[in-house]
């Protein structure tokens, strides 16, 4: 929804739209026991977070973000993963150079010796260089 070129009103009768049975439901209950003045995405955000998304649901996530590496994905795969994750660890990669440093070393050994001397921060940047390593290494075999 953050993505949409629509009012935040939209926005939140778009994510009503999209809520079903107890869901839809709980968002009634929750509404209803609110002033209308109040009746926000923001509140929705934050209720729907606290009934079902729990500490422990963000915790595994986290932690999954905290020990994820490149392994036997690609760069995009690798990428794609941790951009997924790293929304669990705002603080942890709070800045783009703390977000290229997490990236960089979980990278497979054979991509970051190739990137590190570079000392890219751009995460970006760094993102296509670690392409453009895994290509070259694909070629050479």
């Amino acid at each position: 929804m953050d993505d949409l070129d629509c009012s935040v009103e939209q926005k939140l009768k778009g994510v009503i739209s999209l809520l079903r049975d107890e869901a839809y439901q709980w968002w009634l209950t929750v509404r209803d026991g609110t002033p209308a003045d109040r009746v926000t995405l923001e509140l929705f955000k934050t209720a729907f977070k606290g009934k079902y998304v729990g500490a422990s649901y963000m915790d595994a996530r986290r932690k999954e973000f905290l020990n994820l590496v490149q392994g036997g994905k690609t760069v995009a795969e690798y990428e794609a993963e941790f951009l997924r994750l790293s929304r669990y660890a705002v603080g942890i990669v709070a800045t783009k150079y703390e977000r290229s440093v997490r990236f960089e070393d979980g990278l497979r050994d054979e991509l970051r010796v190739l990137i590190a001397p570079q000392k890219e921060h751009d995460f970006a940047a760094l993102v296509e260089k670690a392409k453009i390593a895994e290509e070259v290494k694909l070629t050479e075999r």
